[in-house]
């Protein structure tokens, strides 16, 4: 088999690309009436479309890559982050409600209704950074690894290449432009990672013979609690807060969910949002035990774990399957840059810009978007040297470190506001503050931690701490300020009717229950019910 891509190849991956820029400019030529239309798609889009958006925006380049890299490596507990669709069914029932009642843009205006400006101003800056950390970098890092090994060019050439492609259209075309183009990305990733699962399996022999040969305990996501990498009770913790934090509260996600045209269309959006996060497991982990297996044979060559997945496509896909299949990894490195982009600049232009200059005009606030996103976009850049270090051949572990120490105080404060009028602005912000600084001071140890310290020493013991261990015990102090400062200070006097449980109208409460029936129910179960099976098989 060709280990290279064929002329046929190039015509599939071109005729993708003629069809993902046909529909950018369709979508440009509609034209952005005003700031709602760029960067909320005018809040008129369809359950299926806001669901394809939601897993496109979730599946880039780095799950693509990083989750195959953990199923070639010793890291298959991670598989518990691809069940977090029961996360996704809870922002649909129990988040959504009370961001639409809201009609907040964005998730820091969100805080602002809650708890008033200054944690506004908190989550705006807290979340840029963050995509700088996580979202930007990530996906350019692995969008490096994907196409250096699939067209034999150098890492910054190819990513580069494809951040200018994917700016264009999100710079241009806004919103809607991201949605649209986000569902022909996930179609095309869902059926070029279906192909490759199955003529994978074929070439290993089958499931068993693969289970066979790396062993019925490789398989095992669950380890025992004294495990130095993923102990299993702290896994779960540590997961379940950044699931909650990421699905939940997170810009690049809910700003999908806030796209709908009510509350039923984005209720079931998340709802198929969840169904397609279940497909991660098959389509990208199980290529990568694929890729262990051959080369455990010897039949499958490749340098780190991280490049398991374009290795094997390479391998065993034949001449146009391979083409469908990189231009599925393509498209999933430019759906999450294409997300993060119209979030960064949705968060900068509604919750920064406008805040200093609330006279601007609409043009002038789309303007100061478009300018946002090439500011993220160098900064991530920036970054990526930082994540070859921390990296190590395993981005997904990474990303997961680094998203364990960002989540725990948004976390808690977006459920605590949410389950408890009592919790107040003093609170809140104290909660926000003191696990910014603590979260920095924890990844700042780890980027620097050597040989050279003393092991028994405090700063070594903090740096060196298992990262799930430590996310669980950050939260529960995040929690406990949260709750201890708003006990002890007064109560918010500001209006928050709607915003928590405790404040829900009647009225509320009888158009809520209208907007769902008996399907969605049974769909939500079903989702849950898949995700409880999966963790039962590889236990």
């Amino acid at each position: 088999m060709s280990t290279s891509l064929s002329s046929f190849d190039w015509v599939v991956i071109a005729g993708y690309f003629g069809l993902l820029l046909a529909i950018a400019y369709w979508v440009i030529n509609q034209k952005n009436k005003n700031s709602e239309d760029y960067f909320l798609a005018g809040r008129n889009m369809g359950w299926f479309v806001v669901g394809a958006s939601i897993f496109a925006s979730n599946i880039g380049s780095e799950h693509v890559v990083g989750l195959a890299g953990s199923g070639a490596s010793d890291k298959f507990p991670l598989l518990i982050y691809e069940l977090h669709a029961w996360v996704v069914i809870l922002l649909g029932w129990l988040f959504l409600p009370f961001y639409l009642r809201s009609g907040v843009f964005t998730m820091p205006e969100f805080l602002e209704k809650r708890f008033g400006p200054k944690a506004r101003w908190f989550l705006s800056l807290f979340s840029l950074a963050a995509y700088v950390l996580t979202k930007v970098s990530v996906t350019l890092y692995a969008g490096g690894i994907v196409i250096s090994t699939l067209l034999g060019i150098s890492f910054m050439t190819g990513a580069f290449a494809t951040v200018i492609l994917t700016g264009i259209y999100t710079v241009l075309g806004g919103m809607r432009a991201v949605v649209y183009t986000e569902t022909l990305q996930a179609i095309i990733l869902v059926i070029g990672a279906a192909t490759l699962t199955v003529l994978g399996l074929q070439a290993a022999g089958g499931w068993s013979s693969v289970v066979n040969e790396v062993g019925p305990e490789y398989m095992n996501m669950w380890r025992s609690m004294d495990d130095k990498d993923y102990p299993w009770h702290w896994l779960v913790l540590s997961s379940s807060i950044v699931g909650i934090w990421y699905w939940c509260t997170d810009q690049v996600i809910v700003q999908r969910v806030l796209t709908a045209k009510n509350l039923s269309e984005a209720r079931r959006g998340s709802i198929f949002g969840a169904f397609l996060k279940l497909m991660p497991v098959f389509l990208f982990l199980i290529p990568g035990v694929v890729a262990l297996v051959l080369n455990m044979r010897g039949e499958l060559a490749y340098d780190t774990p991280d490049q398991a997945f374009p290795a094997l496509m390479m391998q065993v896909l034949p001449s146009g399957l391979r083409g469908l299949v990189a231009a599925g990894l393509m498209a999933a490195l430019m759906s999450s840059l294409a997300s993060v982009f119209n979030s960064c600049s949705t968060l900068f232009t509604i919750d920064i810009y406008k805040k200093f200059k609330p006279t601007a005009s609409e043009s002038q606030m789309v303007r100061m978007g478009r300018l946002a996103t090439a500011v993220v976009v160098v900064l991530g850049i920036m970054w990526v040297p930082v994540i070859e270090k921390l990296a190590d051949g395993a981005l997904y572990g990474y990303l997961q470190n680094v998203q364990a120490y960002i989540a725990p105080p948004i976390t808690a404060v977006f459920l605590l506001g949410i389950f408890s009028s009592r919790i107040n602005n003093r609170g809140a912000l104290a909660t926000l503050f003191s696990g910014l600084f603590i979260a920095a001071i924890r990844l700042t140890l780890e980027v620097l931690k050597n040989d050279s310290w003393d092991k028994d020493g405090l700063l070594y013991q903090l740096a060196d701490m298992n990262f799930l261990k430590f996310s669980t015990f950050f939260f529960l102090y995040c929690v406990a300020v949260a709750i201890v400062i708003s006990l002890i200070t007064p109560k918010d006097d500001k209006d928050i009717e709607g915003l928590t449980f405790a404040t829900i109208t009647e009225e509320q409460k009888a158009k809520e229950k209208l907007s769902f029936s008996w399907l969605d129910v049974v769909a939500s179960l079903f989702v849950v019910a898949v995700v409880a099976w999966v963790m039962i098989y590889f236990s």
